[in-house]
């Protein structure tokens, strides 16, 4: 009996491998493999969002874009923040972007930020923000992510840390950060820029035109074509090169 049960426990054991080489001889458990592996190199961010569910409150051949530092608007979605200026839409990447352009005199009106919990645009001044949590800021070393309801805020501290402030709190702390942060940020757009200019001798073609704003460079490369299989930072490297060169 014990030789008849062992027998039988083989025969499965062999008839399980055989049908799993059978798969991957077939091409599929490759592709598994190759997706998994796939998803290891590109984790996701928090900020981001499918492009389908962002919100783009602005209009125009940039509208995509953060008008401020040119970053795609759908990657850094959760702290997406909108103002009217001089009577136009304005969407930022971050707090940071609305800040630098506050600093350049803008008069800044109407301001909304993305609620963390359902994606939908709110009243920042009404908003409860959590700030330093452990989440990735945008343009930023302290993050800052608002939400419409304190418990939503509370919670989202309370799993992520950070500290709960209301948006005149957040914006101060965007104020004080602003030196440093830029210097931070103009450090790395300085670095990807270079990576730009390589990037654009081998995979675009060649244009003289000059941008006043990252946000325009991108979206004449994107409008035109100007350049082949770019991905997200490849294009922000491009766009930083054309508008600095």
């Amino acid at each position: 009996m014990k030789k008849l049960l062992f027998a039988l426990l083989s025969l499965s054991v062999t008839i399980t491998f055989a049908n799993a080489e059978m798969k991957c001889q077939a091409g599929k458990c490759g592709a598994s493999m190759k997706s998994a592996k796939m998803s290891k190199k590109m984790p996701k961010m928090f900020q981001s969002v499918p492009k389908d569910k962002a919100t783009i409150m602005q209009s125009g051949d940039s509208k995509l874009f953060c008008p401020e530092c040119g970053m795609t608007l759908h990657m850094f979605y959760k702290t997406n923040h909108v103002a009217k200026v001089d009577g136009k839409i304005k969407q930022y990447c971050s707090m940071h972007c609305l800040v630098d352009d506050m600093k350049k005199g803008s008069k800044v009106t109407d301001i909304k930020v993305v609620d963390v919990h359902s994606l939908k645009f709110i009243d920042a001044k009404k908003a409860i923000y959590v700030v330093g949590s452990k989440k990735k800021g945008t343009m930023t070393m302290v993050s800052k992510y608002a939400f419409a309801s304190k418990v939503d805020a509370e919670h989202f501290a309370k799993e992520n840390g950070g500290e709960v402030v209301t948006f005149d709190e957040a914006i101060k702390r965007a104020e004080s950060d602003f030196a440093k942060d830029s210097t931070m940020i103009g450090k790395k757009q300085k670095m990807m820029s270079h990576k730009g200019e390589a990037i654009y001798g081998k995979k675009c073609k060649k244009s003289d035109k000059k941008f006043t704003t990252v946000a325009q460079a991108k979206a004449f490369i994107t409008t035109n074509k100007l350049c082949k299989d770019l991905n997200g930072k490849e294009l922000q490297a491009v766009g930083l090169y054309l508008k600095n060169r």
